[in-house]
């Protein structure tokens, strides 16, 4: 455990797949500018292939294994991988937005830790392994051990090479992360209370652990329709998904 942050990217193995990352993430490590093209990477496995029912279209995103938000890693082939869109969005982002929002709150550190799984001798990778603790607190702001599956609802994947196609029965790939369904929040325009912090933009639940770390001069309680809030810019807090 440490508080002096860090950056740590394996070398690639000798089929050119990405390993374990990891780092000690803090204010320090994190961008202060728009992330620049990572689209001259081309992670093992890669296939640009579109389906219609696939968010943005494409099925596979280039995704970063410690996120762009939290070290500013642009372009490093020793930190990106071939994963499908539902990975990358439902699967990791929430996890990447909760170490995010933690240490924007409190400037505190988080260690960090995104290990890609292979099967074999397979150039896509089957799922992630993700991991992390806040250092100063002793894991009470952030401690999670979790795994995510690199899989599409509704495609067939062929881990191998990377080739895919629609499911030929309807049935849908198994769920990357059980509660995914919570980053989506719920919008259905019913008036709730929500907790703002009115420096980082996030809104929060009011039971949310996050809200113990915003400062009274930041905090500010709202009541009202959560549409409102994302029309004004707010974004819903990675921790507690509201």
């Amino acid at each position: 455990m440490t508080e002096e942050p860090y950056e740590s990217y394996s070398d690639l193995d000798e089929l050119g797949r990405c390993q374990e990352a990891q780092a000690c993430v803090g204010q320090e490590t994190m961008p202060d500018g728009e992330r620049e093209s990572i689209s001259e990477v081309k992670p093992t496995g890669w296939q640009s292939v579109e389906y219609d029912g696939v968010d943005g279209g494409y099925l596979y995103n280039r995704c970063h294994l410690i996120g762009y938000q939290l070290t500013a890693e642009n372009a490093n082939e020793k930190n990106l991988i071939t994963g499908t869109r539902y990975m990358n969005t439902e699967g990791m982002l929430p996890f990447e937005d909760e170490v995010a929002d933690y240490v924007e709150e409190t400037g505190n550190h988080v260690l960090y830790r995104v290990t890609p799984v292979f099967e074999g001798d397979n150039l896509v990778v089957s799922g992630v392994w993700m991991e992390a603790e806040s250092v100063e607190d002793d894991g009470q702001g952030v401690s999670f051990n979790v795994y995510v599956y690199n899989v599409q609802p509704g495609i067939e994947i062929d881990y191998a090479q990377g080739d895919s196609r629609e499911a030929q029965d309807g049935s849908q790939a198994q769920s990357g992360q059980a509660d995914a369904s919570q980053a989506q929040g719920a919008d259905d325009g019913q008036e709730r209370t929500y907790i703002l912090n009115r420096n980082t933009r996030k809104f929060h639940d009011p039971g949310c652990a996050s809200v113990e770390d915003i400062k009274e001069k930041n905090k500010e309680e709202y009541t009202g329709d959560r549409q409102q809030l994302l029309d004004e810019g707010y974004e819903p807090c990675g921790r507690c998904c509201p």
